[in-house]
Formats: structure tokens, C-alpha cells, sequence
């Protein structure tokens, strides 16, 4: 791997870091925002729902952007952007404020993951390695941001979490104004990409399309109830710890696991076919999720730490799925669809979920996600199809 590369994966492995960090804080701090403002799980679903949405919305149009303007300016605007929300989150005063706060904050993170991505498709030549490797990363930052969050609420406030991350985030802008050289995007050659391609499969990137999103939705739903589900359903463990402590702690080592989920996902993707790996990647989330939903105390924990491995084995083959089956030229407008149907319609689960919660307990969450994931199978099994058949 050469300097350059490194640089890249470093700067762009920093920032999925803590975007994943940025909007993982949120559910973690549920219990501790319910009590501050008096508000209802439903309300709080349905605020995640909000930033959520706008991390999705955002990728559209950041993927059109990254064709004209390139990865580096993208990935500015990201960092400089997120920091200003986060700390607009971080002194709001009131529960509408922090609402505005995070809907800024969901979209301006939004613009980097088809930034992040394409760059990486376009300058890491071992892709499915690389991939993993920001995966990795962003596994990191999905578990520190539930720890970081609550461990700053018991010491300071929860306003701290989201102020360290804006000053982190300031930080890496600096960090990728000084060590990614500005190249116009039109005076780029195409045939300087890696992994250059100059066709795309439509039927294929349309079925992942459809099965990401699902998974998306799955997403949203486990993790914006998990930690308070964690925190309700572990009496036994560590009894001398608080409920805000234990939804931070238990689902910080879910994403833990993630990250051996990860390095399983390249390693699965350098050796099988991916579209058919992915068929059994998603599968293997099923059980899972249903067991999260009739499990408590140390049952609870296992199942979503193998839940953990199981759903974040998925992405490294599929962010290299999106490059196989895109142009090159058109690859920041596919990550962009992807993110968009994964985060931003992917978000509306959150809200849902919410309503699930309310009315027949979090722990109905759980199964519901399972469900949702079985369409989600039959995409990807015809989106394999598709890519044999080009």
C-alpha cells in the first residue's frame, strides 16, 4: 500500500470514525434526553427519524457534487459543516433547537459517505481490503460514540459529547486541507482511477438498491432501541452500574464486534462470490435480531455481539458491490442512491420502531427488524442472479 493510499484511508477512516460516532451519540443519551425534556419514546423515534432522514437526503445530491467537485472538497465541507452543527446541538437550549441542531448535523454528515467512498473505489487499488479497513473505522466510531456520549453525560452533560466530536471533526478538516493536494475532478483522467470501469450494471445495482435498503431499515430499528433495551434488560450484569452507563456500555460492544464482522466481510469477499455471500450474510441477521427480542442478562449480550459481527460482515462486500456494478465516472451517484435508500428511507424505521416500542415494548422491536430483513433476502438473491448473468 503505497503513502498516498495510506494518507487516504487514514483521513477518510477518521471521518467515517466519527460520523458513525456523531449519529450513534443520540440513542445512547435517549433515557437521559426523555427525562430532561418529558417526551415519549415515540417522539424520541421519531427524532431520530429526523437526523436520520437528512443523513440520507444529503447523499444524493453529495453524489452528483463529488462527480463535479471531488472527494477532497466534499470531504471539507463534511467535516467543517458537521462541527458547526454538532456544537449548535451541543448549546441548544431547548428541545426544538436541538432538534434543528441534529437535522443540520444528519445532513451535513450525509455528504460523506459517497465522498469518503468514491474516493477510496478511485485511489485504493486493493479495494475490498480498503474498504474493511474504513469499515473498521467507522465499526470504531459506531462503538465509541454510545460509550463517549454517556460516559461525558455522567461527568459533565450530554451537550459534552456532541461539542468533543465538533472539535474533532475541525480537527480533521484541518488534517485534509494540509495532506490531500487539490485536483480539479475534470482534470482527472479516468484511466488514473483504480479499479476503473466502464460499465454499469443497472438490474444488479438496482436489486442491491433494494436489499441495502432493508438492511438500512433493520439498521435504524436495532440500533436506536438497543442501547435502552440493553440498559432494561440486564439486571444481573454489573447490577452496580446505572441504566445510562449500561446503554452506553453493551451496545459499544456490539460494535465492537462489528469490527470482527469486518475483517469476516473481506476476507469472505476476496475468497466467494460476493452478490451470493451477501445472500447469507443478510440470512445469518435474521436469528439473531429474534433472539435480541426473547433474550435478557448475558443471552441478551451474546446475541448482539453475534449480531454485531453478522450485519457489519455485510459492508465491505457491499460498498464494493456498488463499484463493481457502476461506472466509473457515475460511482459517487451510486453511493450516493445507496446511502440515500439505506439512511434516509432506511430512517423512517427508526420512527416505527418507536411506535413498536410505545405500545408493545422495545423488545418487540427486534423480531419486527427480523422480519423486515426477509424481502431484503430476495433482493440480494436476484441481485446475484443479475450479476451472473452480465
Amino acid at each position: 500500500m503505497t503513502r498516498f493510499e495510506k494518507i487516504i484511508l487514514s483521513i477518510t477512516g477518521g471521518s467515517h470514525l466519527s460520523v458513525h460516532a456523531l449519529m450513534l451519540a443520540l440513542p445512547s443519551l435517549i433515557p437521559i434526553i426523555r427525562n430532561e425534556f418529558n417526551v415519549g419514546l415515540d417522539i424520541l423515534g421519531f427524532v431520530v427519524t429526523v437526523s436520520a432522514f437528512m443523513f440520507g437526503l444529503g447523499a444524493i445530491p453529495a453524489g452528483w457534487a463529488e462527480k463535479r467537485f471531488g472527494g477532497r472538497s466534499l470531504l471539507l465541507i463534511y467535516q467543517v459543516g458537521s462541527s458547526l452543527s454538532a456544537l449548535l446541538v451541543a448549546l441548544s437550549s431547548s428541545f426544538i433547537m436541538m432538534i434543528v441542531g441534529l437535522g443540520f448535523m444528519g445532513f451535513f454528515c450525509s455528504i460523506y459517505h459517497p465522498a469518503g467512498l468514491t474516493l477510496i473505489s478511485h485511489r485504493v487499488k486493493s479495494l475490498t481490503r480498503g474498504m474493511a479497513i474504513h469499515g473498521i473505522f467507522g465499526s470504531t466510531g459506531s462503538a465509541l460514540g454510545p460509550l463517549l456520549a454517556t460516559t461525558l453525560a455522567a461527568l459533565i452533560s450530554w451537550r459534552s459529547a456532541y461539542a468533543f466530536l465538533g472539535i474533532f471533526n475541525a480537527i480533521l478538516a484541518v488534517g485534509t486541507y494540509l495532506t490531500i493536494p487539490y485536483r480539479k475532478r475534470s482534470e482527472i483522467p479516468e484511466e488514473e482511477f483504480a479499479n476503473h470501469n466502464i460499465n454499469t450494471n443497472k438490474p444488479a445495482l438496482i436489486f442491491y438498491f433494494l436489499a441495502n435498503g432493508f438492511m438500512g431499515m433493520a439498521y435504524y430499528g436495532f440500533t436506536t432501541f438497543m442501547p435502552l433495551h440493553f440498559a432494561e434488560n440486564t439486571t444481573s450484569i454489573l447490577p452496580n452500574l446505572t441504566e445510562n452507563m449500561k446503554a452506553g456500555l453493551f451496545p459499544t460492544m456490539v460494535f465492537i464486534a462489528g469490527i470482527g464482522g469486518q475483517i469476516i466481510g473481506a476476507r469472505i469477499g476476496e475468497r466467494f462470490h460476493k452478490p451470493t455471500a451477501l445472500i447469507y450474510i443478510i440470512m445469518a441477521n435474521i436469528p439473531f435480531l429474534i433472539l435480541m427480542g426473547y433474550t435478557s442478562d448475558i443471552f441478551l449480550i451474546i446475541s448482539g455481539i453475534f449480531l454485531g459481527i453478522a450485519y457489519f460482515s455485510n459492508q465491505p462486500i457491499g460498498n464494493t458491490l456498488i463499484a463493481n456494478f457502476t461506472n466509473s465516472q457515475n460511482r459517487g451517484i451510486g453511493y450516493g442512491f445507496s446511502f440515500f435508500i439505506s439512511f434516509g428511507i432506511g430512517s423512517f424505521a427508526a420512527g416505527f420502531s418507536g411506535l413498536i416500542a410505545e405500545n408493545m415494548g422495545v423488545a418487540a422491536v427486534f423480531p419486527a427488524m427480523g422480519i423486515l430483513l426477509i424481502p431484503s433476502v430476495l433482493f440480494a438473491f436476484l441481485m446475484s442472479r443479475a450479476a451472473r448473468s452480465s
